[in-house]
């Protein structure tokens, strides 16, 4: 197991005790572009996506084995796990958001809007009142390397609801040029979005209440690239995936530190016995760290 030096960058006095292990290990390389960590801790496991080479691949904690979760996928990006303990996913080139059963059944929880297939989604939250909060960006579109190639029957990119008890889906943001990763504060108040193709790249907030979304305003732009995934840790603050690594906001929306790591990012998430081992998929590869924080209990 290939092992890299961990290196936080501190930027602000807040972030000089945010640490963890000396290094990070690799858990897994080889794959073209690697996406949508989600850790079931039931089962010990991570999930991730390989966009595209159509897979989802399976990293065993117990054994430190990966294999083929599901092949072919439907090029899935973004995954997240519900409360019930089961696999939400954003089928890029199938261009709906679908969840795995316990019995391994899938079931499509949104593929269209007043009838137009969705363009790909990308990311995907569950809040606690059971509503799938997706991401709708063009990439699975745009070129066959990651989906179909095809004309967007919507016409733009916007950010959808499925509501938890019919099933109904509405745009709860419309104002996007690519909508991408997203994440619920601790309490639910807030929604972080990000917008990546905005120059420069950023992360937006909006208030949140009775499933509906105001504000907007900018939360905190990239200095490294385009932001994509992001997350937030049990002591509200922002971690989003840069090109440099992974950039880290107090509530405030001020940059703090950074988590500097070799290739591009693209997500992350939080996983182990108590949420503290920190997962973060990397072009073509997946690492991993144990740190002195942790994840939000669900």
């Amino acid at each position: 197991m290939d092992m890299v030096k961990a290196h936080f960058e501190v930027l602000d006095e807040r972030f000089a005790r945010v640490n963890g292990d000396e290094w990070m290990r690799r858990l897994h390389t080889g794959c073209r572009w690697t996406e949508g960590p989600a850790y079931f801790p039931a089962g010990r496991y991570l999930v991730f996506s390989d966009i595209p080479n159509d897979r989802v691949l399976r990293w065993d904690e117990t054994t430190g084995a990966v294999g083929v979760f599901r092949e072919p996928a439907g090029f899935h990006n973004g995954h997240t796990v519900d409360r019930q303990g089961r696999l939400v996913s954003c089928e890029q080139g199938n261009r709906r958001v679908t969840r795995t059963e316990h019995d391994g059944t899938t079931t499509v929880l949104a593929e269209t809007y007043q009838g137009k297939r969705f363009n790909s989604p990308n990311d995907v939250v569950e809040s606690s009142d059971g509503a799938i909060w997706f991401t709708d960006p063009s990439y699975g579109i745009d070129s066959d390397y990651e989906g179909h190639q095809a004309e967007s029957e919507i016409g733009a990119c916007h950010v959808y609801r499925a509501d938890p008890v019919d099933g109904s889906v509405r745009i709860v943001a419309d104002d996007f040029s690519r909508p991408n990763g997203l994440a619920f504060s601790v309490d639910e108040a807030r929604l972080y979005i990000v917008d990546t193709r905005q120059n420069p790249s950023h992360i937006r907030v909006f208030s949140v209440a009775d499933g509906l979304l105001s504000g907007g305003e900018v939360f905190a732009t990239s200095d490294a690239g385009g932001f994509d995934g992001v997350r937030l840790d049990a002591a509200g603050r922002v971690w989003a995936a840069a090109h440099d690594g992974l950039h880290c906001f107090a509530p405030d929306g001020t940059r703090i530190g950074k988590l500097r790591v070799p290739k591009v990012c693209s997500n992350l998430t939080f996983g182990g016995p108590r949420r503290n081992d920190l997962f973060i998929t990397a072009s073509s590869s997946v690492y991993t760290l144990r740190v002195n924080f942790s994840g939000p209990r669900v």
